[in-house]
């Protein structure tokens, strides 16, 4: 899932892309003949350019432009026209434009061969061409069924937005995509404004370019301090009304994330006799996804805090639910039942209450780790019915679909997060679930693969390990689920077969004892 949304971003202080997203060495500057041929791939890819084409249009030999593609972006021409094309057509698939066959995006990209295109854009995205259609035909459905309109909750923040800059001939292009863009963001939760003066972020954007090189460009910065928190660029807006409404969408949810992470880094600074309820409720926010004991313990100081100021704080409420069950899911209390009553009373304080997408996001979290799937599912539809572009909701219905043993759904599901989001906090956490949803489908080693990826991005999720070790043993590497059991009891030295069936989530039986009999038989003590 390395692709965002088809849309190239920046988000400052997380993550960095140069133009072209290829690699180029720190400190070095592209030569001219490098940019000429990359701006000739980027306005014709579907062109089966020759080097010989591209040396001429760089004003260099073709020796010399082969050895600088690969000093400076470390691959040949042919490759790089290769990923540019894969790139175009991804976000022309996750775009979902009305009318497109695989085939035809295939030749648009520049590959003639449908069928050898679709077996490497598996290899390259896991999933066939035709797997990310079916699932924007699902996003779509989830954004037409988004009400027109969405009360605003106490705390919501609020962002400056005056419009997309354009030309005359893009005019209209812009009012719309401008009109949806506030409608999206309306429905993430966020506050509209024209007015500068009334907000403390501002968003700005432009489009810019002509035919095939149009670009549709944003920027979010801090009006506070100045600081640019955000960037991004979507490409080759061919759009009908539908998918431009997509669009729109996609780009309200690409933007939550670093606008959650400013809330955050606010009520950090803030004298801690300063926050209200709400900001101590993001203040502890960082914990609750740190997913260890610690970060856990600190979260729920500031929560017990910010619900005592006001006991109808819902996010604090829904945080603290989810805070508790961590403690028992991950094993990081003594006390599992007391944790588990607390859980419950504060889960039902928050379904009595309203909240945003993020908020019910939570609370379905909550739900789903009591075992309460039913409850949990109708949760998140109201989520997702407020917020079609909610990574939280669509990652957590991926694993409502785990524990009720879909799969295949559930692996849908989870991409659709990570299409969504992929530099999100929870973002390992979907991918953690795609490898739950391959072990109950069988494919153990697929399972152990996607647990490696979601451990690597947050390795004090200790807790992975559990299925991990149960998805190599099953798939016959035995070295490998020992290592992986010896990392879990690293971390929980003093863990049982007995202790680790008391904090396992609600999968179904017989996945579940596939789990508990596979860490037994690597060596968990019982």
């Amino acid at each position: 899932m390395g692709q965002e949304l088809g849309l190239e971003c920046v988000c400052v202080g997380v993550r960095a892309l140069d133009a072209d997203q290829h690699h180029v060495p720190a400190g070095s500057v592209q030569p001219r003949a490098v940019r000429r041929a990359l701006e000739a791939m980027q306005a014709n890819v579907g062109h089966r350019w020759t080097i010989g084409e591209l040396a001429a249009i760089a004003g260099t030999s073709a020796r010399t432009l082969q050895r600088q593609f690969l000093a400076f972006l470390g691959r040949t021409p042919h490759a790089v026209l290769r990923d540019i094309g894969f790139e175009q057509a991804r976000r022309e698939l996750l775009l979902g434009l009305s009318g497109s066959k695989i085939m035809d995006v295939a030749a648009r990209s520049g590959f003639p061969h449908v069928s050898r295109f679709s077996v490497e854009y598996r290899r390259r995205y896991g999933e066939t061409p035709s797997q990310t259609v079916k699932r924007q035909a699902v996003l779509s459905a989830a954004f037409a069924a988004m009400p027109p309109l969405f009360v605003s909750p106490r705390d919501r923040l609020t962002v400056a937005f005056a419009g997309i800059e354009a030309g005359a001939e893009h005019a209209a292009i812009a009012r719309d995509m401008s009109a949806d863009l506030s409608t999206a963001m309306s429905r993430s939760g966020i506050s509209v404004t024209r007015e500068s003066s009334l907000a403390r972020y501002q968003l700005t954007a432009a489009i810019r370019g002509e035919g095939a090189r149009m670009r549709l460009l944003f920027w979010l910065a801090d009006r506070e301090s100045g600081r640019q928190l955000w960037a991004h660029r979507a490409e080759s807006l061919r759009c009908d009304n539908v998918s431009e409404e997509n669009l729109a969408t996609r780009i309200a949810a690409a933007l939550q994330p670093c606008l959650r992470s400013a809330e955050i880094e606010h009520a950090m600074r803030k004298p801690s006799d300063e926050l209200s309820p709400h900001e101590m409720a993001l203040r502890a926010m960082p914990g609750v996804l740190s997913f260890d004991v610690e970060g856990n313990a600190q979260a729920l100081e500031w929560l017990d805090v910010a619900m005592e100021r006001d006991p109808k704080q819902s996010l604090a409420i829904a945080l603290a639910a989810w805070a508790h069950l961590q403690r028992i899911v991950y094993h990081f209390t003594d006390e599992p039942l007391h944790d588990r009553a607390r859980a419950i009373e504060l889960t039902q304080r928050a379904m009595a209450l309203s909240g945003d997408a993020t908020t019910l996001a939570v609370l379905g979290n909550a739900l789903t780790l009591l075992g309460e799937l039913d409850a949990a599912s109708q949760v998140i539809a109201r989520a997702l019915s407020v917020d079609g572009g909610s990574a939280w909701a669509w990652g957590r219905s991926g694993w409502i679909d785990v524990y009720r043993g879909e799969a295949e759904s559930a692996i849908e599901r989870f991409n659709i997060a990570l299409d969504l989001a992929p530099h999100d906090a929870l973002a390992f956490n979907s991918q953690v679930g795609i490898g739950c949803a391959h072990f109950l489908a069988g494919n153990y080693a697929e399972a152990a693969l996607w647990q490696e990826r979601g451990l690597s991005q947050r390795p004090s999720a200790f807790w992975v390990h559990r299925t991990m070790c149960a998805a190599y043993l099953h798939a016959g590497a035995r070295p490998l689920a020992r290592r992986s059991l010896g990392m879990l009891r690293v971390r929980y030295p003093e863990l049982t077969v007995g202790q680790l069936k008391l904090g396992m989530p609600p999968l179904p039986p017989a996945p579940r004892d596939l789990v508990v009999e596979a860490l037994s038989d690597a060596g968990l003590p019982a």
